[in-house]
């Protein structure tokens, strides 16, 4: 097929999901037409709760926004390239702190409606069960949550066995059902206001709590017990399997949460994060969890505080799924043996909710090109995009899921008495810059980021 008659074809995308959601507004801000495949409402995930595009199922956080910081400089670049999904996340935004968290039905509301009023956007609700069922360019953007037919099928198109790990979902609490007058209302060292809610714990309260977790009954499926769990995403249970105050140095450390009542640092403390713009729910920052429910409402309402806990969600777990990138994928996302095929999201091996929208927008970048007969370049590695690109893409062993942090950047110069993380963000911000400008990209300055480099 000829140039020509491949930048009239309609881009298939499976999977309204994040990545899926902001690489079909991309492509259709740069004039393309989409079919957006999404098997919700038809069939569900055992995370799902609604058909819309980009819910989000476990934290309400799409990371830090405190500079200079790696997640903030991805959503700085993304910034600049249009990235819709961060416009909506900052319309969405509730207090937490230096955290870009949202009220995540307003987030989810706002995304399926740019989608469903965008002309160029058909959003079809179907399974996809095939590579067959669907035309090229085609981009996979399912998620860890992967339909088990459509698995199977990459499974066979790969020739080779996918990745698993475990990925848990955290608790969220009625706001009115948390006791105030043992909480207090505090971020870390003071900073971005008081905005989350703390649970002190002495040292006698805390070592009961962890007896109690370890004593509590779980759920684990028999076909996930050989699956490792994601660092980053541990539930609690394997936190305290490590050792006894390993979560007094984890989700529940007290540094920099002083109790103003005695003026002095709880032995650990258990963070609520605000779940909605309203303020009404609160989610257990950390408590992601494999308790069978009736444990988990014994078990957290010995935290202080939560005694009377009224539990609007409890947590579970699910198996996630990610491709052998480096093995499987080209440095552009597509599939060795075919290259019209795309992934994006968390199924290429990218952990965290704003770096799997980072490879919508990159997927949609690269078919533009094509489309367009373009020549785009890869992102500098020295920018977080380009950053995050090379180390899911790159040929390693023993790959597992990694979200953007300052240990994928290339080194430094070495100079002596210098602020590295100021000094990659100078660098990171130079380099995309000049990256933007050399391939002619659309400037979207529609947010209004404090950045200490401007």
């Amino acid at each position: 097929m000829s140039q020509t008659e491949y930048s009239t074809k309609t881009i298939h995308i499976v999977g309204a999901g994040l990545a899926g959601t902001e690489c079909a507004l991309k492509l259709a801000d740069l004039g393309h037409n989409v079919i957006l495949y999404e098997m919700r409402p038809q069939v569900s995930t055992p995370a799902h709760r609604t058909s819309h595009c980009a819910e989000l199922v476990c934290s309400n956080s799409l990371g830090s926004l405190l500079e200079p910081t790696a997640p903030a400089q991805l959503k700085w670049e993304m910034e600049k390239l249009g990235s819709q999904v961060l416009k909506c996340a900052i319309d969405a935004r509730v207090p937490a702190g230096q955290a870009l968290s949202v009220d995540r039905e307003i987030f989810s509301r706002s995304l399926t409606k740019l989608v469903d009023e965008n002309p160029r956007i058909k959003r079809v609700s179907k399974v996809i069960e095939s590579l067959d069922e669907i035309g090229r360019p085609a981009v996979i953007a399912t998620g860890p949550l992967t339909h088990p037919s459509l698995s199977k099928c990459l499974q066979e198109h790969f020739g080779g066995d996918f990745l698993y790990f475990f990925d848990a979902i955290a608790p969220i609490i009625d706001t009115d059902s948390i006791n105030m007058d043992i909480c207090f209302k505090k971020s870390r060292y003071d900073k971005g206001g008081a905005d989350y809610i703390n649970c002190p714990l002495d040292k006698e309260q805390y070592f009961e709590f962890v007896e109690e977790i370890k004593s509590a009954q779980v759920v684990v499926p028999k076909d996930f017990e050989n699956t490792p769990y994601f660092e980053s995403c541990l539930p609690i249970e394997v936190i305290v399997s490590r050792g006894p105050l390993t979560l007094a140095f984890g989700p529940c450390k007290p540094k920099g949460l002083r109790d103003p009542r005695t003026g002095r640092d709880p032995f650990a403390v258990v963070q609520l994060r605000q779940e909605n713009k309203f303020g009404t729910a609160y989610n257990m920052v950390g408590f992601q969890t494999k308790m069978t429910y009736p444990e988990q409402k014994r078990v957290f309402k010995m935290i202080p505080g939560l005694e009377n806990a009224d539990f609007l969600k409890l947590g579970s777990i699910h198996r996630n799924l990610f491709i052998n990138t480096p093995q499987l994928l080209t440095p552009k996302l597509s599939s060795k043996t075919d290259p019209l095929l795309f992934f994006a999201g968390q199924i290429t091996g990218v952990e965290g909710y704003f770096e799997s929208t980072t490879t919508g927008m990159l997927v949609a970048l690269t078919i533009d090109s094509f489309l367009k007969d373009l020549k785009i370049q890869r992102p500098p590695q020295t920018s977080a995009l380009g950053a995050l690109l090379n180390a899911i893409t790159e040929s390693k062993e023993n790959f597992q899921p990694t979200n953007i942090n300052w240990g994928l950047f290339p080194p430094l110069p070495m100079t002596k008495k210098v602020d590295k993380k100021a000094a990659h963000t100078l660098r990171a911000r130079e380099d995309f810059t000049r990256w933007h400008s050399d391939n002619s990209l659309k400037q979207h300055p529609f947010l209004d980021f404090c950045y200490f480099s401007q």
